[in-house]
């Protein structure tokens, strides 16, 4: 499942030059706070070529932007389908609950399959990025989320870019990103219901850079159980680093608490979710979902970091 890495990519741990020229251009450009990652959208139908270079420019230099609709919030799904056609997002993951169109509604479920899945429940849900369970061809690798009605009490999100993760970990002990780039670094059991398999088990690696645009990506769940970490020293080492690199929060973890008419576009950032209380029937929490294949257009890493831009 690795794909390779190009030559003099950051992210081959034999290739320290370049990885500390980029290291440096990444921490020097990190976002303060949540709020720096906002950007007002007068129409979210038709957002203008500045609000689209905003969050393209916070998208190139943390993965993640956050975006704030002026106008009342008539149709969700509408805004996402705008908002990701214009970062070219258009492969939506057709996951086991999704709806036909791939755009999910997360709110407590009253019944049915999804009362399995914590994210239609109010609980708390641990650090994750999305699809992590999914096949290399379906590798999930954009990620919105609008919030239409937000929680009588609780649901805020963290948010952690992966490259941050990675930097840190790197830095700490380079041996653990090369457990964690193994192609046996992490395993999904097989998901079955009622005694039938509805999906494989997935093996792969937690890091590893994209053979066509040489961006780093990352599949990883904090779950505690239905996961296998490979049975090595280096590996137990690495996970418990990177469990508590995500803990230690600002100023790598942004926190937010997503109002109606707002959301978050984002290459598959490293989130998690807090419990919540909801205002009652009809007036619970709800937000819509939708996960791509595709990478925020303009966000490569030769489209991100100009090298030659640098000291």
């Amino acid at each position: 499942m690795t794909p390779p890495s190009p030559a003099n990519s950051p992210f081959l741990l034999e290739e320290e030059d370049s990885y500390r020229r980029w290291r440096d251009w990444k921490l020097s450009n990190q976002p303060a706070s949540a709020g720096d990652l906002v950007v007002e959208i007068e129409d979210p139908l038709a957002p203008s070529a500045a609000e689209h270079d905003a969050l393209l420019a916070r998208l190139r230099v943390c993965n993640m932007a956050v975006y704030a609709c002026r106008q009342p919030d008539p149709d969700p799904k509408a805004i996402i389908r705008t908002i990701a056609g214009r970062f070219g997002l258009k492969q939506l993951d057709a996951h086991l609950c999704a709806e036909e169109d791939g755009i999910t509604p997360l709110s407590v479920a009253e019944g049915g399959g999804r009362q399995r899945y914590i994210p239609y429940t109010d609980r708390p849900i641990n650090w994750h990025t999305d699809g992590y369970y999914n096949e290399p061809r379906h590798r999930v690798r954009a990620l919105m989320l609008h919030c239409a009605r937000p929680a009588a009490d609780g649901g805020g999100n963290a948010l952690m870019d992966p490259e941050i993760a990675y930097i840190r970990l790197r830095d700490l002990n380079p041996d653990s990103i090369a457990a964690l780039q193994r192609p046996d670094a992490m395993t999904i059991p097989a998901n079955e219901e009622n005694g039938a398999e509805i999906r494989a088990a997935r093996t792969g690696p937690v890091f590893f850079a994209d053979a066509a645009d040489g961006s780093l990506d990352m599949r990883y769940t904090a779950r505690g159980i239905s996961i296998e970490w490979a049975d090595d020293p280096e590996t137990r080492t690495a996970v418990e680093a990177l469990s508590r690199i995500m803990e230690a929060g600002a100023p790598d973890v942004l926190s937010l608490r997503l109002a109606a008419g707002e959301g978050v576009l984002a290459n598959n950032a490293l989130h998690k979710r807090d419990g919540f209380t909801d205002a009652g029937k009809n007036q619970g929490r709800l937000v819509y979902r939708a996960r791509f294949y595709d990478r925020a257009e303009g966000t490569s890493l030769s489209e991100s970091y100009k090298e030659e831009s640098n000291p």
